[in-house]
């Protein structure tokens, strides 16, 4: 799937879209930590600590938007971990081939690498 894309700096969430990003990583913890039942406090106050640590401090995360077949995606991925990713690297309204798994988007980069985002927005 080819998409656009330009990149940003993510913008404040509001409380639903938090509370949905919580609820994302609980899910996503539950599962990594193998889908142990009785947890759900546990991951959810693990979950709750990333985003709030994440969101609080707005250089340790980075967003790149992407459009397929009009829809629009903002995906969330942290500079540190992006594998040598800078903004900048797809020319504005770029094609680019783009991959969804459940929560997360995986962009082709030029050179051949793949970003792994988490999708926080969809418009």
């Amino acid at each position: 799937m080819n998409a656009r894309a330009k990149t940003s700096n993510p913008r404040p969430w509001s409380s639903a879209d938090q509370h949905e990003a919580i609820r994302k990583r609980a899910e996503e913890i539950y599962i990594r930590n193998g889908r142990i039942p009785g947890r759900d406090t546990e991951n959810w106050t693990q979950a709750e600590k990333e985003i709030r640590r994440e969101s609080a401090d707005p250089r340790s995360l980075r967003a790149i938007v992407v459009k397929v077949r009009g829809t629009q995606y903002v995906g969330q991925y942290d500079p540190e971990s992006s594998d040598g990713y800078v903004p900048g690297e797809f020319g504005l309204r770029a094609s680019i081939p783009v991959r969804f798994l459940d929560n997360k988007m995986f962009v082709k980069r030029p050179n051949g690498k793949v970003l792994e985002t988490i999708v926080v927005k969809i418009g």
